[in-house]
């Protein structure tokens, strides 16, 4: 894969960027259309196809959280058409890398030097790319090490490149605009956190130590003298990413192995820590020669207050969940229904998210749960489908619920899609002798 020798930065050179992308975009349509008149029953996928490719080739010499926004739509399989999740998945860890002489700028602005003199040892091609930086292999005092490196300009270009896509996300989420920046505000707050090497540091370190006693899971150690505000240095761990184990295949004992230590691994955040890696997709994590999981990235954490964390779980178990009463207080303090609302959308959302919790918290009803389990899965696949084309909800305002629900529902989603790569079955609440 070409290096790039320098990435735009500037607010005008990005949205050119993003500009060209769109006339590309516009000139697929106009191709599909044309072929769609001498064959009326040709379908979108070809369109689709040309679409992700272009838009991610885009988005992938921008880098930052244009492509960040990319990554995280990888994640929601039954949002998006299939072309696009395949194509925007890539940005995990697959993404053109910085050339040598930007590694080595990047080096002298942080740390007054070249990488040779921190390093015993430095490889100046990348081991992995992804949307906000770049992994280098490196060795000192005989140990490996794994060194990453953000990308120039990330951090100065978050608050214009949402600005960029916040009208495709508005036209794509049907959300009204005056209602929606609590939602913005907390991705540019979290992008711009994920920026921070030194608070990624920090958040390491406190993470795997209060971890560090999982079954089943691995944590490198981190080093604060060869870090900084743009590099972050941790051990070199051997293993495969997430995903490649699952490609080459995993036995079933393997794959519920693995899916008992993730799935232990985010319980125990969530309910003991009250704070959770809210970045769960398969370049986050490795499995170890001895099928250990390995987590890697501390960049995106989740505080989860306990005004959210007590109705949100409340809503998990049955008997609350059968009491009409009960389920529509919780969702006025989650800020999914209003007192403001008309009796006409009171009772449309009030059965949304009665679909969606019943759903989405059936695992947490069982003493075992097997992910791998295709009712589950064609049933969010339906419920998808059936608001997407219900035209009820293009006349109301989906712009709902306490802005705490972007980053746990993407941790939910991203969590419920690994232990499905996984084909894992596990015990629901085997986290708790950790507790």
């Amino acid at each position: 894969m070409k290096a790039l020798d320098r990435i735009p930065v500037t607010k005008i050179e990005r949205a050119g960027k993003l500009v060209k992308t769109g006339v590309k975009v516009g000139g697929n349509y106009v191709k599909h259309y044309g072929k769609k008149l001498v064959n009326p029953n040709l379908d979108r996928e070809s369109l689709n196809e040309d679409n992700a490719r272009d838009i991610y080739d885009g988005l992938k010499e921008l880098k930052g959280s244009a492509l960040k926004v990319a990554q995280m739509l990888s994640m929601e399989k039954n949002l998006l058409p299939r072309a696009y999740v395949d194509r925007f998945s890539l940005a995990q860890f697959n993404v053109p890398p910085l050339s040598a002489p930007l590694v080595r700028k990047t080096f002298r602005k942080f740390h007054g030097a070249g990488p040779e003199s921190l390093f015993d040892e430095f490889e100046s091609e990348s081991t992995h790319a992804a949307s906000i930086g770049q992994v280098h292999r490196a060795w000192k005092d005989g140990k490996a090490l794994a060194v990453k490196i953000q990308y120039p300009g990330v951090a100065d270009s978050i608050h214009s490149d949402l600005a960029l896509v916040k009208p495709i996300a508005l036209r794509m989420f049907n959300l009204q605009a005056k209602d929606t920046e609590k939602y913005f505000k907390e991705v540019a707050d979290k992008l711009q956190e994920e920026t921070d090497y030194t608070l990624e540091l920090s958040q390491s370190v406190e993470i795997t130590e209060a971890c560090a006693h999982l079954e089943g899971m691995r944590f490198p150690s981190y080093y604060p003298e060869l870090s900084s505000e743009r590099i972050l240095t941790m051990d070199w761990i051997d293993g495969l990413h997430l995903s490649e184990a699952c490609k080459e295949g995993l036995s079933p004992d393997v794959g519920n192995k693995l899916g008992q230590a993730l799935w232990d691994f985010y319980m125990f955040q969530i309910h003991g820590l009250k704070k959770v890696h809210a970045d769960p997709h398969p370049g986050n994590f490795l499995v170890d020669p001895a099928n250990n999981l390995v987590a890697i990235d501390f960049g995106c954490i989740k505080e989860i207050p306990e005004e959210f964390y007590a109705p949100y779980f409340e809503l998990a178990t049955s008997r609350n969940f059968e009491d009409n009463g009960f389920v529509r207080k919780k969702l006025e303090e989650l800020e999914i229904l209003s007192p403001e609302d008309s009796p006409e959308e009171g009772r449309f959302f009030m059965d949304l998210f009665r679909d969606m919790l019943e759903l989405f918290t059936r695992p947490f009803k069982s003493q075992r749960f097997d992910f791998a389990n295709a009712d589950f899965w064609q049933a969010i696949a339906d419920l998808s489908q059936r608001y997407a084309k219900d035209p009820q909800v293009r006349k109301m305002d989906a712009g709902r619920g306490s802005r705490h629900f972007l980053y746990m529902n993407r941790t939910f989603f991203g969590l419920y899609n690994l232990m499905h790569d996984l084909q894992a079955e596990v015990e629901i609440e085997g986290f708790r002798k950790y507790l």
